[in-house]
C-alpha cells in the first residue's frame, strides 16, 4: 500500500479525533463508533468521494463530521472506491503567550534590521543642474 501524504493524515487524524471526542459524550454513537467492520480508512474515502460528488471544493467542518458520523450510522453505506486527491485541512493555530513575545520580538529585529539598511545605503550623487534647467519661468494668470 503506498503510503499517503501528510495532508491526508492529518485529515484523518482530524476525523478520528472527532469521533473519539463524539464517542465520548455520546452512548449510542459509541456503539456505531466501536463496529469492527467500519474503520477511519472506509470513513475517509466514504467522505471523499461525497465531497467529489458534490463538486464543492471547500466544506465547513460540521458538514464533514456529519459525513464521518453519517458513514458510522449508517450499516451498510457504499463507500466507494479510494479517492487521489489533495486534501487541505484549515485549522487556526493558537500561540502560546511566549510564542507570541517570540514572533513580537523576531519582528521588531527584522524591522530594526530593514530600517538600518535603508539608513545606511549609498544615495544616488545628485545630478548637476546646467544653466538651462535653473531658468526660471514666471506664469500670469
Amino acid at each position: 500500500m503506498a503510503r499517503e501524504n501528510k495532508a491526508t493524515d492529518y485529515f484523518k487524524q482530524t476525523i478520528r479525533t472527532y469521533l473519539e471526542q463524539r464517542a465520548e459524550t455520546d452512548e449510542l454513537f459509541a456503539e456505531r463508533y466501536a463496529d469492527p467492520k467500519k474503520n477511519i480508512d472506509d470513513c475517509t474515502t466514504y467522505i471523499l468521494n461525497q465531497v467529489q460528488a458534490s463538486g464543492c471544493h471547500g466544506f465547513a467542518d460540521e458538514e464533514i463530521y456529519a459525513m464521518a458520523l453519517h458513514y458510522y450510522d449508517e450499516p451498510d453505506i457504499e463507500v466507494g472506491k479510494p479517492v487521489n486527491c489533495r486534501v487541505v485541512v484549515n485549522h487556526t493555530i493558537e500561540l502560546t503567550e511566549e510564542e507570541k513575545q517570540q514572533a513580537r520580538r523576531d519582528a521588531m529585529k527584522r524591522a530594526e534590521s530593514e530600517a538600518y539598511a535603508r539608513m545606511t545605503q549609498r544615495k544616488p550623487a545628485a545630478k548637476k543642474q546646467s544653466d538651462a534647467d535653473k531658468q526660471m519661468t514666471l506664469l500670469f494668470q
